[in-house]
């Protein structure tokens, strides 16, 4: 009898711990997002960073599959900053995977003034210009946040940053 019990109470176990154990499915990928209140409060502070300063921007969020997941257009700001926010963020999610550039300004840098016409420069959506950064859990690019308008990329990137620090104690 003691062993029959024993026996029982450690199938059961086994069962249990089959039944709770998280299953890993062969060939599936797992992959982060943002929430969308966390992209939509990431482009909120990053607007509002620049227009403390004066500037009237856009701010884009795009997961890594270039999809937009939240844009803000800030009071004044033009349809040109409307674009160039969101091609901006797809720049650096997309090109800045192969180098592990974080933002658009190293792709820019890298890249430099003297682009060969064709090539990189004419795929749809891509910009070589300062003011996206990549955001990232751990050392996994998730998003990337785009900004537009602020008279020069590198105050762009400022207020992208200001956006991404908001949200950062949430990214862990």
């Amino acid at each position: 009898m003691n062993n029959k019990r024993v026996t029982t109470l450690i199938c059961a176990f086994a069962i249990a711990v089959a039944l709770t154990a998280p299953s890993r499915a062969q060939g599936v990928i797992t992959t982060h997002r943002l929430s969308a209140a966390l992209a939509a409060e990431a482009v909120t502070e990053a607007v509002a960073a620049c227009a403390k300063q004066g500037y009237h921007v856009t701010a884009t969020i795009i997961d890594t599959d270039g999809i937009e997941q939240a844009a803000l257009r800030g009071d004044g700001a033009g349809m040109i900053a409307v674009l160039t926010s969101y091609d901006k963020a797809y720049t650096v999610i997309m090109l800045g995977a192969t180098r592990n550039d974080d933002s658009s300004g190293a792709i820019a840098q890298r890249i430099g003034n003297d682009q060969p016409p064709g090539g990189i420069v004419k795929v749809p959506h891509v910009i070589i210009q300062q003011g996206a950064l990549r955001i990232k859990v751990g050392s996994e690019a998730i998003a990337a946040i785009g900004v537009g308008g602020a008279p020069g990329g590198d105050k762009d990137e400022a207020c992208a940053k200001a956006g991404i620090d908001k949200i950062s104690d949430r990214l862990k």
